[in-house]
């Protein structure tokens, strides 16, 4: 449950990320609620998720969330450049996203009864 929480915690955070920029600098006031209320619900589910999981682990893998989505949507929605080395090092953290918890699933660190 714990990982699902942390997942949620992570779109939340590429929400928040990606929401910045149509906050203008939270000069228009609909996406800035909206983007603050993000940030909220994003750390509250990372603090939710960090009881159970290492904190290094759960930490390393909200923020890759969060970057890789938000790179991702910035590309696909705001026209950031495409390049080939930017979508090489972008699936390079979603690797080792996905090994962190491959890793964590097999080797069970700092793993107890309520983690899942």
């Amino acid at each position: 449950m714990a990982w699902m929480i942390l997942v949620l915690a992570g779109l939340f955070e590429i929400t928040w990320a990606v929401g910045l920029k149509y906050t203008h600098g939270f000069t228009r006031f609909w996406p800035s609620v909206l983007t603050i209320a993000a940030i909220g619900v994003s750390m509250y589910l990372l603090a939710v998720a960090a009881k159970t999981l290492p904190i290094g682990t759960a930490y390393a893998v909200w923020v890759g969330i969060g970057t890789v989505g938000a790179a991702t949507l910035g590309m696909a929605l705001l026209k950031e450049p495409v390049t080939p080395g930017r979508v090489f090092f972008l699936c390079l953290l979603l690797v080792s996203i996905l090994g962190l918890r491959r890793c964590f699933k097999t080797f069970g660190a700092g793993r107890n009864k309520n983690a899942s």
